[in-house]
């Protein structure tokens, strides 16, 4: 199932809140070159020109429909089409942002020291990551994964999993090669008209992706038919028809 830049930008604010934090916790430097590492339909790249805007920035993706919308929402930029694994920049960069891409990519052992190598002295590495795998709507997602109506299909619900490590493993992965290491964890609490739909809605768009691309039509909508009722009894609609979505994030800005 491709990525779909308009399912993505429905929840844009949102999405683009932990962008405008991470970047703030950035230490000051000037900043000649940047990359923006997933950069989906170009709002985190938007908000990195801001932050920038005397910077050569170059936006990376896999998915072509992001990297055109992307490119035109900022057609004075340089969007290219490469694995963030496989990522190899002809220089080094000062600033290197990745806003919820990492974790779609499983070895952050040697992700995360290839990337800090990819750095000019004093250049940041700056990531943030959803951190909600114990979360309802990911418990539900795997629950509903594992239904004998399509869980051949689906295969192991662990591989829909992001890799997730403690706070201090990330830091003591990263200090050896960083003069500085910065983390922390934000719970962001979204506030979505329209009740669970909305939370299906946000999740077609992200992590229900994997489970949905193995599904033909008729059962991907037997499947978000089911994790909606799922769903109801664990994000209560508030007085004026909201649910409040809480998404754990984890924030890392390492310094080389």
């Amino acid at each position: 199932m491709a990525w779909s830049a308009q399912q993505y930008t429905l929840f844009e604010s949102e999405r683009t809140r932990p962008v405008r934090d991470l970047l703030s916790a950035v230490p000051p430097r000037e900043v000649a070159w940047a990359a923006d590492l997933g950069c989906g339909p170009g709002n985190s790249t938007e908000i990195l020109l801001h932050h920038y805007p005397d910077a050569a920035i170059t936006g990376i993706d896999t998915s072509t429909g992001m990297l055109a919308a992307a490119r035109e929402r900022l057609p004075g930029l340089r969007f290219q089409q490469a694995d963030i694994a496989r990522w190899q920049p002809d220089e080094p960069y000062d600033l290197i942002l990745a806003n919820a891409s990492l974790q779609w990519i499983p070895d952050h052992a040697a992700l995360f020291p290839e990337l800090i190598r990819h750095l000019t002295p004093g250049g940041s590495l700056a990531v943030q990551m959803p951190d909600n795998q114990d979360e309802p709507v990911k418990t539900v997602m795997r629950e509903v994964a594992s239904d004998p109506r399509w869980a051949g299909r689906i295969g192991d619900e662990r591989s829909t999993r992001f890799p997730r490590h403690p706070v201090p493993w990330y830091y003591d992965l990263l200090k050896p090669h960083c003069s500085r290491v910065d983390i922390w964890r934000t719970v962001y609490w979204h506030v979505l008209p329209g009740g669970v739909d909305a939370i299906v809605e946000w999740f077609k768009g992200s992590a229900l992706r994997p489970f949905l691309a193995l599904l033909e039509a008729d059962d991907q909508a037997a499947f978000l038919h089911a994790y909606r009722q799922a769903l109801v009894p664990a994000y209560p609609v508030q007085a004026d028809g909201s649910v409040l979505l809480p998404i754990p994030r984890l924030f890392l800005v390492a310094t080389r």
